[in-house]
């Protein structure tokens, strides 16, 4: 079984790092003592703002911008390769990018892009990056998927199904590594104040369940420290997840009645 995680002295990547729960989360790995870490984003000007900021504030200039597409395999195995060679072993990679398109069902692309980068770009980093993990007998993955993950978002079936897909390769990663030292983490918010928020989503009268990317990048850390599986930043959601296996059908009308009541919610809100 890996060791729980202490960042003082390790070298960390975090995808979708130039925003929201991202960002929150290279600037208190850097709070916690980390050696190095890694801001990569598909928008790299974000992510050398992060690590500028960053920079300026640490003066032993710990944070390094990449570009990275999580969505292409080739992207993410030459970020695997440079960050090793040019500043270490990987001992933990935040696999945090992530998207929220399309309304309804969604159009052919919504999905595309949605399965590509909500759970494909896991496989990627999963790929190129706990084979070396398992090799050196230690290290952490992080996927962030959603409350919508193991519950659902009833206005988005891409994403809703994505992050599902998300969760269940989050299990199996965790039930098939342990074994080789690599801790599996999945981070299942409900609302979340960030970019990826609907302004809607503040007008539907749930903004009393938003909290900050700082906080949930405190959560993740405990977890990690903790060496726990599941990270619920909003601990409703279990009772939810228990009420939906409890009682499917009930879950399912209670759900419906939500989507009638309110039909704008946050992108990873999931009713009860």
């Amino acid at each position: 079984m890996a060791d729980g995680f202490d960042a003082v002295g390790k070298v960390a990547v975090v995808t979708g790092g130039g925003s929201g729960i991202g960002q929150a989360l290279c600037a208190a790995l850097v709070q916690h003592g980390i050696r190095g870490v890694v801001v990569t984003d598909r928008n790299i000007e974000a992510a050398r703002r992060v690590a500028a900021a960053i920079n300026e504030a640490y003066p032993h200039g710990p944070a390094v911008a990449l570009e990275l597409d999580v969505a292409k395999s080739r992207s993410v195995e030459a970020a695997v390769e440079k960050v090793e060679v040019e500043i270490g072993p990987i001992d933990l990679w935040c696999s945090n990018a992530g998207i929220h398109t399309g309304n309804g069902l969604g159009e052919t692309n919504d999905w595309r892009m949605s399965l590509d980068v909500n759970l494909m770009g896991h496989v990627n980093a999963a790929r190129a990056v706990i084979p070396r993990m398992a090799a050196r007998r230690g290290g952490h993955l992080v996927v962030t998927a959603s409350a919508a993950g193991l519950l659902t978002d009833f206005r988005c079936a891409p994403y809703a199904a994505s992050k599902h897909a998300a969760v269940a390769l989050a299990e199996w990663l965790s039930i098939t590594y342990a074994d080789d030292g690599v801790s599996i983490s999945c981070v299942c918010p409900e609302s979340v104040r960030t970019g990826m928020t609907k302004p809607s989503s503040l007008k539907a009268g749930v903004s009393s369940n938003f909290l900050e990317a700082e906080d949930v990048a405190r959560e993740i850390l405990e977890a990690l420290k903790a060496r726990r599986f599941l990270v619920l930043p909003h601990p409703k959601v279990a009772e939810y997840e228990q009420r939906r296996a409890a009682d499917r059908e009930n879950w399912l009308g209670r759900m419906r009645a939500a989507r009638r009541k309110l039909t704008q919610v946050t992108p990873s809100a999931a009713a009860s």
